[in-house]
């Protein structure tokens, strides 16, 4: 069996993730960011394919004739033309729920971080403004509590309900839009109502047709004075021009984004320029523990192929 691993370097920092468990399955190949050419002359005798980000369309899975199986290092899985898989009789899996933690983490730290100023009060007494202070409390920013606000959740899967529950901790009044009502729940709100009675929004769902560019220049002009927008689904739900002309305008008071339309970041990014935004490279998910977690949930979902009984199956 003959295992291609194309994009090792969205896995690992510095080799921090050994990749050995792949070879109790086969013979491995590993590529830090495959090639286009190599790509091609390695899907001639590929049977388990694992990528995380690698775009696999039609002209691939077609000059790949021994190809069985894709693996996705990943929840989403845009990257993979998963009708045309399942025509061809390839299985493709992802790996969901192996980032829960790590994301909601994140998004509540963006909000923590907005409202106590903890980066410019830093980056004040490194400066020398604390020890040049004629007052032992120089409130140079101003910040507040995040008890009482208002946090309103886009999509319902497991990240969001993750957030909620931190939230609810902390004080915080939670409402919720999501597209495919599961459940009754008090606190499922529809969109618009969502946006205009926010004080945080963080969007939470999948990147599909219904949901490509659904934050736009309308969707912003709907935001309650002041919100603050976080993102950590996928760039294409926002359209980014918009987002930029909130932010400038200041009908946002601040965004924290970890995901763009184009990865990694265009050099004409205009979000780059954007006021009161703190953008991180797509990071989210990949604390060691969690990367851990997604190699064991990928090597699950080979066992279980191999077994001819498929976990997580997209095809099915």
């Amino acid at each position: 069996m003959k295992i291609l691993v194309t994009d090792t370097a969205t896995l690992q920092s510095n080799n921090d993730l050994s990749l050995e468990a792949l070879s109790d399955f086969g013979k491995v190949s590993l590529y830090d960011n495959i090639t286009n050419e190599d790509l091609v002359r390695e899907l001639n005798d590929t049977d388990i394919l694992l990528c995380n980000k690698t775009d696999i369309g039609k002209e691939l899975m077609d000059i790949a004739p021994k190809l069985k199986y894709i693996g996705i290092f990943a929840t989403g899985y845009n990257n993979i033309d998963i009708e045309y898989a399942k025509k061809k009789g390839i299985v493709v899996c992802n790996a969901p729920n192996y980032s829960t933690n790590a994301v909601a983490q994140q998004v509540i730290a963006y909000i923590l971080n907005f409202y106590t100023k903890i980066n410019e009060y830093d980056a004040f007494v490194k400066a020398g403004g604390w020890q040049t202070s004629p007052v032992f409390s120089p409130l140079k920013f101003s910040t507040d509590e995040v008890c009482g606000k208002t946090l309103g959740l886009i999509g319902y899967g497991d990240i969001a309900k993750a957030v909620e529950k931190i939230a609810i901790a902390l004080g915080m009044k939670v409402i919720v839009y999501t597209h495919t009502v599961r459940e009754p729940h008090p606190r499922f709100k529809d969109f618009d109502f969502v946006l205009k009675n926010s004080d945080i929004i963080s969007v939470h769902c999948p990147l599909n047709e219904q949901s490509r560019e659904m934050f736009n220049k309308d969707a912003f002009a709907k935001f309650k004075d002041g919100a603050y927008f976080i993102n950590t689904a996928r760039g294409g739900v926002i359209n980014e021009l918009s987002l930029y002309e909130a932010l400038k305008s200041g009908k946002l008071s601040g965004a924290a984004i970890d995901v763009l339309t184009t990865e990694p970041m265009a050099k004409d990014n205009i979000l780059k320029d954007a006021p009161n935004i703190t953008i991180t490279p797509h990071t989210c998910w990949a604390p060691l523990s969690t990367r851990k977690r997604l190699l064991d949930l990928v090597c699950d979902n080979i066992s279980a192929f191999l077994s001819g009984e498929p976990k997580n199956n997209l095809t099915k």
